[in-house]
């Protein structure tokens, strides 16, 4: 019965996708509707959109699951993604709208050169086809635990499923469709995850007050660390981590910048940004406090927890809380993945078709219309084929904690991309183009040997602050190849 229910939910949510799909299709699905939705997307919309975006598959397993070995500390990190969104909003924003960008790596064609704007959009292509496959493929595992198995169906044959639902929905209208897509799957992973905290602390018979004291009370309701600055989750290097985490995994990642270009005016995008900027602390808040109510119910209960933390939430949904409670998580878990990996697929469509083919949004001609929207789907299905490889790839290496592996994934892409834009905006230095991709492929080689160094000759365990420091070489890099051009820092 339960795999047969799980899979009813999914259909029925696949139709409301395919409805939506229709609708926004309907009205024009070129590639101006794909990868900038005509400019008319409003900013409250797009708000609520960006949320799910950010919010994955990932998140809503992962970060509750942290808490038994983590504690409530990921609240540092969340900290600092506000003040990185303020920049974002008042620093990037007003940059991109400025140039009247398709893709936010033009900016690097007009400070730098060709070759350092083709190194920003790759090093993109590969951070982003990677990250967006991890958070997948948490998300088919887990629904090939609940349903496929039983029915004997393989995993390739699960992951393939799920990515022909996404490209069937979004092919067509691209950014357009993925607004409201998103929008709508925001609403749903977030009524999701209240209703579960709902449901988990009515089955330990708790009103408001014992939720609050019980997490209060928890030995795992520690948010702040200070005293240890050998551990990864000092506060400085969580907050600031999170803070720069921010602006390159959402201020210079195309994905997340395409849906804030399709806003008409700077000042909308900018209240978009603050916006759901200051929806994610209380978000992740809920989440860490899911995450400390799971363990309170499976002491009270003398449940066994998985060794794998991801698993805890989906374990405990699926075996101990009834039906309901299996039917809300899988929602919200799917409508989390769901919103991070079509925004994605979008997101690397549109920068491989305007950032490496050179595509433009509105074409000479009908005819080169017709001829560039034929190539985008192409594009569009040949991702979505290198997405299933790479989630069986993760599958076949595994992980304890993927958002673990993101952010670190994350440290050594984009600090690259870090680097060229700090140096781009803050300095003046002018590097030989033509040695840029060398600068940026040999920063997080360096980083690595650094990481390795650190650990084995002092003990100290190098955190998400690896960012940083990717960031810091590239710029040094920069400067040392600009010499020749008589520039320096200012």
């Amino acid at each position: 019965m339960k795999p047969v229910f799980v899979l009813l939910v999914i259909a029925l949510y696949f139709s409301m996708l395919m409805l939506i799909s229709w609708l926004t299709g309907r009205k024009g699905a070129g590639n101006d509707a794909f990868f900038r939705a005509n400019k008319s997307s409003k900013w409250y919309v797009v708000a609520v959109a960006m949320i799910g975006t950010s919010i994955s598959g990932v998140t809503f397993v992962s970060v509750p699951g942290m808490v038994r070995n983590l504690d409530m500390t990921y609240m540092q990190m969340v900290l600092g993604f506000f003040f990185g969104y303020l920049v974002i909003a008042y620093i990037l924003l007003p940059l991109y709208y400025r140039l009247n960008l398709t893709t936010i790596y033009g900016y690097l064609d007009q400070r730098y050169g060709t070759r350092s704007y083709k190194t920003g959009a790759w090093f993109f292509l590969l951070s982003k086809i990677v990250g967006a496959a991890a958070r997948l493929y948490l998300v088919a595992f887990i629904l090939q635990s609940l349903v496929f198995d039983a029915w004997g169906v393989p995993f390739v044959a699960t992951v393939t499923g799920i990515i022909v639902i996404i490209w069937l929905y979004s092919h067509k209208s691209g950014i357009k469709t993925i607004i409201w897509t998103d929008w709508l799957q925001t609403l749903l992973f977030i009524t999701a995850l209240v209703l579960i905290v709902w449901q988990l602390s009515s089955s330990m018979g708790m009103n408001l007050g014992d939720i609050v004291a019980t997490i209060r009370e928890s030995p795992h309701s520690r948010i702040f660390l200070f005293d240890d600055w050998h551990s990864t989750q000092h506060f400085f290097k969580q907050f600031f981590s999170g803070m720069f985490i921010t602006i390159v995994m959402t201020g210079l990642d195309q994905d997340q910048m395409q849906k804030n270009l399709t806003i008409r005016t700077l000042r909308d995008a900018q209240k978009n940004v603050v916006s759901y900027g200051f929806a994610f602390a209380p978000i992740n808040f809920l989440f860490l406090c899911l995450g400390v109510l799971l363990l309170a119910y499976a002491g009270q209960n003398g449940i066994p927890l998985p060794e794998v933390s991801d698993n805890i939430l989906p374990l405990i949904a699926s075996e101990h809380l009834g039906t309901a409670v299996l039917g809300i998580f899988v929602v919200g878990i799917v409508a989390a993945a769901f919103s991070s990996a079509d925004s994605a697929l979008t997101a690397l469509t549109t920068s491989f078709c305007v950032d490496i083919l050179g595509m433009r949004p509105i074409a000479q001609n009908r005819e080169q219309e017709v001829r560039e929207v034929r190539i985008r789907r192409r594009v569009h299905l040949s991702i979505s084929v290198v997405f299933v490889l790479i989630i069986l790839l993760i599958e076949a290496i595994g992980s304890d904690s993927i958002i673990n592996a993101i952010y670190k994934l994350a440290s050594y892409t984009y600090g690259p991309l870090l680097g060229l834009y700090v140096a781009g905006l803050y300095t003046k230095v002018k590097p030989a183009d033509r040695y840029v991709p060398y600068v940026a492929v040999a920063a997080p080689i360096i980083c690595f040997l650094i990481e390795l160094t650190m650990k084995q000759l002092f003990g100290y365990q190098v955190g998400y602050e690896l960012l940083l420091m990717n960031g810091l070489i590239t710029a040094l890099g920069l400067w040392v190849i600009s010499l020749n051009n008589k520039t320096k820092l200012t």
